[in-house]
């Protein structure tokens, strides 16, 4: 004959032990004496023998030779569900999802959007780096972010999600820039607005000169603005204080980039799935 363990009946079964008797054993587990006895007499006769000893004149108790091999597992087995209940009560441990965005992108507006994402996501811990799309691919391949977004030509490879970014020439309001060599404020190298801005001034057969690099937007938006040279930004990022020039200025409009949602694995994890889903819908 098969029988399953009742906890019930095995935590009536210790607290007997422990107590030293029935009456005891009923005020420590909250039930009456005679349910104390049922109990028992229900775990013997599934185990199919006798596992306590009762001395009527006393009332105390002693396990049989039985009884004191259940009583060793009994304990075990409480001790293990008792163990479960307590992780089950514990919230669970959120899951981390590593993003990396653009070194020029890491604006105030991204920074609010994902700080709405952790808030609507307590479950999902969001670790963020910034750095330039070529070492954001790195982290991608490596394998230490989950996520990244990429500025780069459009359609150079797979996305999540991807947007059209608009790019602009621009030279300073106050202090404009005219001759050769064309001075250049910059990123660094690897960024596409950079190469894109050299291979333009390359084609139009104009001598250049990199006169400002930063590895940061404010630095290259302060660098035009102050007419140290001119650069190639997105629209978003043209300033009051910065002249945009057109073809009459011999600066050709240029194509639209990309930035694009990569993501560094096949499969993504139910938790980057999520944010990357979030981004697509709000970025």
């Amino acid at each position: 004959m098969s029988f399953a363990f009742d906890l019930d009946l095995l935590r009536t079964f210790a607290a007997v032990i422990d107590t030293g008797g029935f009456t005891r054993a009923a005020e420590r587990i909250h039930l009456t004496q005679s349910t104390v006895s049922q109990q028992i007499k229900k775990l013997e006769a599934n185990i199919g023998h006798s596992l306590l000893l009762r001395e009527k004149s006393t009332g105390s108790v002693q396990t049989t030779e039985e009884g004191e091999v259940l009583l060793s597992y009994a304990r075990r087995l409480l001790a293990t569900a008792e163990e479960a209940m307590e992780i089950m009560r514990k919230p669970a441990a959120p899951k981390t999802v590593r993003l990396g965005v653009p070194e020029d992108f890491a604006g105030r507006r991204l920074i609010d959007l994902l700080s709405g994402f952790a808030a609507a996501s307590p479950h999902i811990r969001l670790d963020t780096v910034s750095g330039w799309s070529v070492e954001l691919r790195r982290l991608l391949d490596a394998g230490e972010i989950d996520l990244a977004l990429i500025k780069r030509e459009p359609g150079d490879g797979g996305c999540l999600a991807s947007w059209k970014e608009e790019l602009v020439w621009v030279e300073s309001m106050s202090r404009p820039v005219r001759g050769e060599p064309v001075p250049l404020a910059v990123f660094p190298v690897g960024c596409i607005y950079r190469e894109r801005a050299i291979r333009f001034v390359e084609r139009s057969g104009w001598r250049w000169r990199i006169a400002y690099t930063s590895q940061g937007l404010m630095g290259v938006q302060a660098a035009v603005a102050s007419g140290l040279g001119i650069s190639l930004l997105p629209s978003d990022a043209v300033l009051p204080e910065h002249r945009r020039l057109g073809a009459a200025d011999g600066f050709d409009p240029q194509p639209a980039s990309e930035l694009a949602l990569v993501g560094g694995r096949p499969r993504l994890s139910a938790e980057s799935r999520s944010l990357a889903d979030f981004l697509a819908a709000n970025l």
